[in-house]
């Protein structure tokens, strides 16, 4: 059953059963976990920091970026959080994935060498910015649900 929103759940703890639809937020752990979006009931472990996901609350819904892109995963799926609501992405080749990696991981490096020497660590100063793909179409989703 694939998963069109969720609905936070701020907790001081997570729980041991997570429940489809729910996403919980650990502030205290700045960290969100919720339940992968496309129904195949692994565990989505998103951890808040300038080099992670950034988390927004409006009061009414929550929003993550960048996306959550579960490579690891044989479901492979990507998609946004927006106001609550999942956005489906399109399927990204292993080499995409490979360099957004290798992005991420360039700029933790950047970013912790900047907090030990005691600068400024803005997020815009060392992480490039994702530009949110075009939501995919229904065909889009069909086909790459059925790995056409």
């Amino acid at each position: 059953m694939t998963i069109r929103r969720l609905t936070q759940q701020f907790v001081e703890h997570f729980p041991e059963r997570l429940e489809p639809g729910e996403i919980y937020l650990a502030m205290e752990f700045a960290t969100a976990v919720h339940l992968c979006a496309c129904g195949c009931g692994n565990k989505v472990i998103t951890p808040f920091s300038p080099t992670d996901w950034q988390m927004s609350f409006d009061g009414e819904s929550v929003s993550l970026k960048p996306s959550i892109g579960n490579w690891s995963f044989r479901c492979r799926s990507h998609y946004w959080l927006r106001s609550g609501r999942i956005v489906w992405a399109g399927d990204m080749s292993q080499e995409a994935v490979n360099a957004v990696r290798n992005r991420d991981l360039r700029a933790k490096v950047l970013h912790q060498a900047a907090r030990a020497k005691g600068e400024d660590v803005g997020q815009s100063e060392w992480v490039d910015p994702q530009v949110e793909p075009k939501a995919a179409t229904w065909l889009e989703r069909l086909k790459s649900r059925l790995g056409l």
